[in-house]
Formats: structure tokens, sequence, C-alpha cells
């Protein structure tokens, strides 16, 4: 998945610009990616991850 897919799909999920972890890490999954690029993408987009388990990101 490229960035500008990545970022799309974070949209997608993020509600006011927050997303649960969870939804993170299986964006990440899906894409084939670590989650910290995932986290990456999210702070590019000032996306906060919610509901963090393992204190990811």
């Amino acid at each position: 998945m490229d960035q500008d897919k990545l970022k799309e799909r974070i949209q997608a999920e993020a509600d006011n610009s927050r997303l649960p972890c969870r939804k993170a890490f299986a964006i990440a999954e899906e894409a084939g990616l670590k989650p910290a690029e995932v986290g990456k993408a999210c702070n590019e987009l000032e996306v906060k991850i919610v509901e963090c388990q393992l204190s990811c990101f």
C-alpha cells in the first residue's frame, strides 16, 4: 500500500482525528506494514491513536 492510500485508509477509519489502536494494528496488518509506519502516518495527519494496547504508539 502506498503512502497516499495508507493515509486515505487512516482518515476513513479515524473518528474526529482519533484512531483506536486496534484499528491502527489492523491497518498495518492489512497493508503489510509495521505498526510504527502507521503511527508515523497518523502523526503526519495529526490523527491521535487512542485506546492503546501495549503502549506501542
